[in-house]
């Protein structure tokens, strides 16, 4: 963030004995000519304009949240006299980037379990300031950090559900990971362990397989360059020189996951009789004899339900 940062406001602006005399005891004429002649005095002298009137900071490491608010009042005030464009607009600018960036490192420390590196976080959360900065106005009576803490953790949220998924999944899908994420270390930390599916949906309010749901969904957040070299040492070659031939097997894989919603759908008994028939592999009179009713109705039963299942999938196509 270096090459948007201006210089510290807290620098000396001093003038020595050596100095050439300030444009401003020179005629017009000459304070022009010094202007046009003189750019290293012409900027000093800028960053000076700017500081009248305005507090001492500190650096900004030790500023306070109450003070920053302070003077990021203050500065927004003079932000609003000055031109957009201008050298003294840009300091000003600058001068409440750096003042509140406090906010983005407590922003993005909520989301320091995910894979990115924080300082990219960082870079991202400091877009959604710079963001908030420019669209901040004082006649709101809003503080600024109430402002501009949702447009900072949005420009993150945005940053990971668009660049970081791998695979588009639903929002809902998206956002539930980010749950279990956090509730996820919560209860390791208080746990000292990993928390299991149930601690899980009980934090949560939600059910096991929704909980389920969302930590399938979470393997589509990543993925590996065709091109990167195995983490393994004594893996040879690309990802892609390691593929296999294509897997016709995969599709009846597809289906599977496809039907899992309708199956859910079912009746219980209708669901059972999908069980014995294609998972413990029972013929249709060991299922009757399981559920006491005769082969024929098991056959119109398991007949009706794969003509549900297959609708659905059409419809789902």
């Amino acid at each position: 963030m270096e090459d948007i940062m201006s210089p510290r406001l807290d620098a000396s602006h001093t003038q020595t004995a050596t100095s050439a005399p300030r444009p401003e005891h020179l005629d017009p004429i000459e304070r022009d000519s010094a202007v046009r002649n003189e750019p290293d005095f012409g900027q000093e002298l800028t960053q000076d304009d700017v500081l009248a009137g305005l507090p001492d900071i500190p650096p900004y490491d030790e500023v306070g949240p109450v003070d920053a608010r302070a003077l990021s009042k203050t500065l927004f005030e003079r932000l609003e006299s000055l031109e957009e464009g201008t050298h003294e607009y840009s300091y000003v600018r600058n001068t409440l980037v750096e003042l509140n960036l406090a906010l983005v490192k407590f922003a993005a420390s909520r989301f320091r379990s995910r894979s990115e590196p924080m300082e990219d976080i960082i870079q991202v959360g400091t877009i959604g300031l710079i963001k908030a900065i420019d669209r901040f106005e004082l006649s709101r009576g809003v503080e600024f950090p109430t402002f501009a803490m949702p447009t900072i953790v949005g420009e993150i949220k945005r940053f990971f559900r668009d660049t970081s998924w791998s695979v588009r999944v639903p929002r809902r899908l998206q956002e539930l990971r980010l749950d279990l994420a956090k509730a996820g270390d919560e209860l390791a930390q208080k746990l000292d362990r990993a928390p299991t599916v149930a601690e899980l949906a009980e934090r949560l309010g939600l059910t096991n397989d929704e909980v389920v749901e969302g930590m399938a969904a979470s393997n589509a957040y990543t993925a590996s360059s065709l091109d990167a070299q195995p983490e393994e040492d004594d893996a040879e070659g690309a990802l892609a020189d390691r593929i296999g031939y294509e897997d016709h097997g995969i599709e009846g894989i597809e289906y599977v996951e496809s039907l899992k919603p309708l199956i859910a759908e079912l009746p219980p008994r209708d669901r059972k009789i999908l069980s014995l028939r294609f998972v413990a592999g029972m013929t249709q009179s060991e299922i009757g004899e399981e559920l006491g009713i005769s082969q024929m109705h098991v056959s119109r039963l398991l007949s009706r339900t794969l003509i549900r299942l297959r609708k659905g999938l059409t419809v789902e196509e």
